[in-house]
């Protein structure tokens, strides 16, 4: 059967892949306290999740001497590979990737994660050979900049028009919208659903099974 919309699937990481939000606010959060600096809250810590690490700390924290920005990201990393070995994907993900693999999607990520910390947490789940491509920020401009789906497209001969975003921030439906594609929000991230709704994505997924099910009768 013909494709309905989309030919390129692509996919943040944190919040929407894997189930690392709680992970990152906490240790934004210890990373602050180590330097002896004001520690955000929740809500602050979570709305950087998706940004390059070093745009996420001076959004966190403005107004910092430059030199505490990398010290910032040094303990973040500290606190984040002494945990991340426990992170899993969230229920679902594993099939429904398989699934859209099989379908004969192209698969792509688009994450805030560096390069090193993306392959990483793909060997730790044991999917380095499912995605087509993957673009980190460490490589390109951070989201919301459209430069990580223009790179994506090109390297895959593919057509914007039948590219599909899928996140958990407002970042990545940002990015979406200023590159020219659809996108799709899940609400079990980072952002409050409310928040991705006012980038009027095309579904509002509150679990995998939901984003799976949709994708089966819309992509």
């Amino acid at each position: 059967m013909p494709r309905k919309q989309f030919d390129l699937i692509v996919f943040d990481w944190d919040g929407t892949l894997m189930d690392s939000t709680t992970a990152i606010v906490s240790c934004i959060q210890a990373a602050a306290r180590d330097l002896g600096l004001p520690v955000p809250d929740q809500k602050t810590a979570s709305y950087v999740i998706g940004l390059g690490l070093q745009d996420a700390m001076e959004v966190v924290l403005p107004g910092l001497e430059a030199s505490a920005y990398p010290r910032m990201v040094e303990r973040y990393r500290h606190h984040y590979l002494s945990q991340d070995q426990e992170l899993t994907l969230f229920d679902g993900v594993r099939e429904m990737l398989a699934e859209l693999s099989a379908d004969g999607y192209f698969l792509a990520v688009a994450t805030g994660k560096s390069r090193v910390g993306l392959n990483r947490a793909l060997d730790l789940v044991g999917m380095m050979s499912l995605f087509d491509a993957t673009r980190c920020a460490d490589e390109t401009f951070s989201k919301p900049n459209p430069a990580m789906l223009q790179e994506l497209t090109r390297e895959l001969g593919q057509d914007m028009k039948r590219t599909l975003m899928i996140g958990d921030t407002t970042h990545d439906l940002l990015m979406a919208s200023n590159a020219g594609a659809a996108s799709v929000g899940v609400h079990y991230g980072a952002h409050p659903a409310e928040e991705l709704r006012l980038h009027a994505p095309l579904f509002g997924a509150n679990s995998v099974t939901e984003l799976r099910t949709w994708l089966e009768e819309h992509a």
